[in-house]
């Protein structure tokens, strides 16, 4: 095979020595040298039944495999691994993965002379993982930026240091591919790389994120031979490709995916695509299939067919797992697909290809919520009849179209539940891994996400596989992004530059071609954020041509150019959808590509999204931004380990933690978010109207048997009953109604007399699916059934005996003799010690609270955000004076205090008569009356500075004794849950200890709340402790709880610098501001979630409790039914 010299050598684009100040890498019209044409993904199998056991096997995943997901160091060998997994059962591929030799120089001109020549001495060379990042590795660093490009911007040089990795490995070509021509396969390298088989240059290619694959067959060792081929690859981080690659994500090079050895015969298949045309009632299906064959010489169409034939074949693969044991693979043929004469109307103009031609009587249609799939081999035998060459690939059938206003499924406005996805591991980058992605999308589905976006780049081969599978509707997106030249006016924007045309459309036809088999995709996108020019309409243009089984997106340029078949805005407000669906002139649907930013405590608003989109025609859905928060490990010197975002390894330009964006920590474990998700994007709605319990199928393709429905009522947070629903199948998109007081539950409501009676509704999936086991909840819903009396408040019983109150100097100490005792500071107005049964409960407090650590949400808008509002203002250094505080009324069974707070901003502190009054930020009153039963009621009037920005919150902040550990709490929950972010939560009594509480966000700030509470008790191990509720005519209460003061949660930069204090901060808030999230870079909480800096009056409730007081008994005690 190998010569001794190669006239390859002297070709100019590989001497890599600088001739004239030419640089290969910074040329944008050379992209690629011998490099082949893009294709699908080939698997090489040697035989028709080979290729169906490979995807009986292949296709044999489910929930199971997720469990194996790692997120440590054990991820790298896993990766190693998985690289072996994926080739396995396939004779002629052959992983190269594994360690290789390595060396980084600082810029492509240090690299060792000579490194690629066979005999070059590595030894002292160290060893690196291939597939890897080498970033994550101890070379060079991580770069983490969101728009800016992290070298200086002059198109298309790269006039920094260009960090450089030199590859090296080698590999024996076995016996059994001999007379077989040997294909070198990366499946993907960041950002460019040449590379070199036994010294002699075999190829060059750019595009971080789709394959390469060059011919090496005349440049290797005969086979079998013992000689190593000896692979070198020279790999620049940087070249004229990276600003089409200006991504929001960390910016990390190396070969990050397989690289593979594959061995073909001398005539083989080597591209296909197979397309289907479904008659308008779904009945049959016309089957066409393009083959491309490549020759190993130029021969005629009909030599080829002289001697060689061209078979395709359908088999039925769902059917291979309805039985146990071993299925006959070769008996679930459903169709033959003929070869059609070059003469034949079906093939297209200018096509130097085959077209098969078939039919599949009554096919089973594919959608995300019944993924079903055939496989399809296409075979290439010789004149005698033996198999040549054998390709095949699950395919599906699916219908995907426009109508006004909407994008079909399978004849149906499939709504777009979706969530945008990086490729994203903690330990190793951009490395893939078969469990890493299965998790993935079990988690997705399991939290009824139909949709994702491959943002922003096409993404690991078997990632579609999967989404094929498991059933995910997907935006493939083409590796464009150019957002910086946003900012770059001076500079002319590549996409209206014809000198980038040739290497964008390079892009987008690598996506199409290697992805066009995966019925998963129901739309291309022709890259994101790269603004839009006259390159887009030859992007369009060539994709409509290639492809008309799906329809286009693209964002750029505002969403709506003729380049786009959805409307598909980021980031666009509710109002501003509601005017393009309303607008008569338009008639794409309504899709947004990014919404609901997930940064920190978040997304906020996004029930509101849903009730336009559920309610509104024309709307059709969207993608969340987005679904892992993408932090890297890094390694402390003392070992310790923690999540790392941008600047924390010394990269600059950086975007700091705007990396962390995720419903997901980078373990995937879920943000609290996920639930509000899942419950908005329930297939299964539930409402009360007008007296008729509604029960809405909003499914497309499935009917509710396979559900069971159950019900839960509930008074006062207490059980009343449960039971199973009985109820005929509903069909998709259709629903059933009852009067809710024919429902079981309706006896157990008559007989209660409590204040709140709710009603919940469950359901849940009685067999097993790939993604999750039987019992899984998929919708609940949970509604407050009508009261049937008025329910009063009335004071507090103080029949409990008599109290005592002394003074003693600036403190007054009020107790019931051996059961309590309080006391209070007179001259602050502070309570500096509260004690049940000589028990410690509040070590200081009760003081008014307006502020709150800020959210990522809040800081978002520069000047204009919430913060700069509130530091301008003074807020964010409140302190406060005691104005005065007065014994109003002692008798024996109540003692009245008044206490007024004057806020103002810390270093102003000082008698009222040297300030300035203006400087005075809240006046509070807080009126504590102390009954004999122990109870103390706080009733507070806030008159804040009308001049304030709206405020964070309104409440009392309480210290409570750290023992006091045992949080129950009647109101929303169980998870962290906020005025506008609380859909999800249902209302009931729940208990978890104050670390329960916790959300690690991995840059803290305002987090664990809970929303709607009505009553609290804060309890030690043995049941002593406190009641806080809310009373009279107030709502329920924001509560939080938290080892961690409101300051401690604003200083820490990441979750393991939270120092806990010694006492526990307890925040009861009349009023909390909402989280926003419609975006994170500007102030945008709903006007009716802000809270204005106007008067504020509320009452809280608290009281002592002992093992033997019921939170719910003493609740219960404040009312009276009228």
């Amino acid at each position: 095979m190998a010569s001794s010299s190669s006239s390859l050598v002297g070709v100019g684009p590989l001497h890599l020595t600088q001739q004239n100040g030419y640089k290969v890498w910074e040329d944008p019209s050379f992209i690629k040298w011998r490099k082949r044409d893009p294709h699908v993904t080939l698997h090489c199998h040697d035989s028709l039944e080979g290729s169906l056991k490979y995807w009986y096997q292949r296709n044999k995943v489910d929930l199971l495999v997720s469990q194996s997901a790692v997120w440590n160091d054990d991820a790298i060998q896993r990766s190693l691994d998985c690289a072996a997994f994926w080739v396995k059962d396939l004779p002629f591929v052959k992983s190269l993965s594994g360690y290789w030799k390595f060396f980084i120089a600082d810029n492509p001109y240090n690299v060792p002379t000579n490194f690629y020549v066979s005999e070059f001495q590595d030894s002292e060379w160290k060893t690196l993982p291939v597939p890897s990042n080498w970033q994550l590795h101890g070379f060079d660093r991580p770069i983490y930026t969101n728009v800016v490009y992290p070298f200086p911007v002059d198109p298309p040089f790269i006039r920094v240091e260009n960090p450089t990795g030199c590859y090296r490995t080698d590999f024996h070509i076995p016996k059994e591919w001999e007379g077989r021509r040997i294909l070198l396969h990366f499946e993907a390298v960041d950002s460019a790389f040449c590379a070199w088989i036994n010294g002699h240059p075999v190829g060059y290619s750019q595009d971080s994120r789709l394959p390469a694959e060059f011919e090496i067959t005349d440049f290797c060792h005969p086979c079998g031979s013992d000689l190593k081929n000896v692979l070198a690859v020279q790999v620049f981080r940087w070249s004229d490709g990276s600003y089409l690659e200006d991504q929001d994500q960390w910016r990390l090079s190396g070969i990050h995916r397989d690289v593979l050895l594959m061995a073909k015969p001398e005539v083989f298949i080597t591209d296909y695509f197979f397309k289907s045309n479904l008659a308008e009632d779904f009945s049959c299906a016309e089957i066409l299939v393009e083959v491309k064959i490549d020759k190993l010489h130029e021969t005629s169409e009909d030599n080829v067919l002289t001697n060689y034939s061209i078979e395709a074949t359908l088999f039925d693969s769902g059917s291979w797992y309805t039985s146990d044991g071993n299925p006959d693979l070769l008996s679930s043929n459903v169709a033959d697909i003929k070869l059609q004469p070059s003469s034949a109307p079906a093939i297209p103009l200018g096509f130097h290809g085959y077209v098969l031609k078939g039919k599949l009587q009554s096919p089973k249609l594919w959608s995300a919520e019944k993924p079903y799939l055939y496989t399809l081999v296409v075979v290439l035998k010789d004149q005698s009849g033996r198999v040549v060459d054998c390709e095949s690939s699950s395919v599906g059938f699916r219908n995907v179209s426009k109508a006004h206003k909407q994008l079909l499924v399978n004849g149906h406005a499939v709504v777009i539940r979706g969530v945008n996805r990086h490729e994203h591991h903690p330990q190793v980058g951009k490395v893939n891994m078969e469990s890493c992605m299965i998790k993935d999308l079990v988690l997705m589905k399991q939290n009824n996400i139909n949709a994702v976006r491959n943002s922003h780049y096409p993404q690991h081969p078997r990632w579609y596989e999967l989404c094929d599978l498991f059933g995910m509707y997907m935006i493939d997106e083409a590796n464009i992004e150019t957002h910086h030249f946003d900012y770059s006016k001076h500079l002319k924007h590549p996409t209206m530059e014809s000198m980038w045309a040739t290497a964008m459309l390079d892009r987008v036809i690598g996506m199409v071609e290697r992805d066009k088999n995966h019925t998963c995709i129901i739309s291309w996108s022709l890259g994101n954020e790269s603004g839009f020019g006259t390159n887009h309409f030859a992007l369009a243009g060539w994709i409509r041509g290639r492809d008309s089984s799906r329809v286009l997106h693209y964002e750029g340029g505002g969403s709506r150019t003729p380049c786009t078949d959805i409307v598909c805005p980021m980031y666009m407000r509710v109002w501003d959808m509601l005017k393009i669906a309303n607008d008569p002139t338009e008639t794409r649907p309504l899709i947004l590509c990014e919404y609901s930013h997930a940064m920190g405590n978040s997304n906020g608003n996004l029930h509101i999204y849903w009730e336009a989109i559920d309610n509104t025609f024309g709307l059709q859905g969207g993608f969340i931004w987005d679904w892992v928060d993408q932090a890297l490990v890094k390694v402390y010197e003392d070992g310790t380990k923690h999540w790392a975002y941008g600047g924390e390894f010394g990269d600059v330009p950086n975007d700091l933690n705007f990396c962390l964006n995720g419903l997901t920590f980078p373990d995937r474990t879920p943000h609290p978010v996920l639930h509000e998700v899942k419950y908005l994007y329930q297939p299964i709605k539930v409402t009360l109207n007008e007296g008729k319990l509604e029960i809405k199928n909003t499914h497309f393709f499935q009917t509710t048997e396979g559900l069971e429905f159950s019900w839960y009522i509930s008074a006062d947070g207490n059980n009343l009953g449960s039971g199973i629903l009985d109820l005929a199948p509903i069909k998709p998109q259709s629903k059933y109604a009852v009067d809710w007081q024919s429902g079981p539950w309706y006896s157990l409501w008559a007989s209660s007399s409590s204040s709140e009676v709710f009603l919940i509704i469950r359901v849940k999936l009685l067999s097993s699916t790939r993604w999750v086991e039987a019992g899984h909840i998929t919708s609940s819903a949970q509604v407050q059934l009508p009261g049937k009396r008025a329910i009063v408040p009335h004071a507090i019983d103080i029949s409990g005996g008599n109290i005592v109150a002394e003074t003693q100097g600036d403190t007054i100490v009020v107790k019931q003799q051996d059961i309590w005792d309080l006391t209070l500071n007179t001259k602050t107005g502070l309570v500096e010690s509260w004690k049940v049964k000589g028990i410690h409960v509040m070590k200081k407090g009760i003081l008014p609270c307006f502020w709150r650590a800020p959210t990522d949400n809040d800081k978002g808008g520069q000047s204009a955000s919430y913060l700069s509002r509130w530091q301008a203002a003074g807020m964010d250094c409140l302190h406060f004076v005691t104005k005065n505080c007065s014994v109003k009324n002692i008798s024996e069974d109540t003692v009245r205090i008044l206490v007024v707070y004057l806020g103002i901003t810390k270093g102003e502190e000082g008698s009222l008569s040297n300030q300035d009054k203006s400087k005075v930020l809240f006046t509070t009153e807080m009126t504590y009356t102390i009954y004999a039963s122990g109870d103390v009621i706080v009733e507070c009037n806030v008159e804040p500075n009308p001049d304030l920005p709206p405020l964070p919150r309104v409440g009392i902040e309480l210290n409570l004794e750290k023992s006091l550990d045992q949080v129950t709490w009647y109101g929303r929950g169980p998870f962290e849950c906020y005025p506008d972010r609380k859909a999800a939560a249902q209302v009931a009594i729940y208990e978890h200890n104050v670390s329960e509480l916790h959300v690690p966000y991995i840059v803290p700030g305002e987090s664990s709340g809970r929303a709607d509470v009505r009553w609290a008790t804060f309890r030690n191990k043995n049941g002593f402790g406190i009641y806080a509720s809310k009373y009279g005519s107030s709502p329920p209460m924001q509560m939080s709880a938290s080892y961690y003061s409101t300051s401690e949660l604003d200083r820490a930069t990441h979750n393991e610098e939270l120092i806990e204090g010694d006492s526990i901060e307890v925040h009861l808030d009349h009023k909390h501001m909402g989280l926003g999230g419609d975006d994170s870079w500007s102030p945008c909480v709903h006007e009716q979630y802000l809270i204005p800096p106007v008067s504020h009056s509320f009452s809280v409730r608290l009281c002592p409790v002992t093992p033997t007081t019921s939170g719910y008994e003493i609740y219960k005690s404040q009312f009276q039914t009228s």
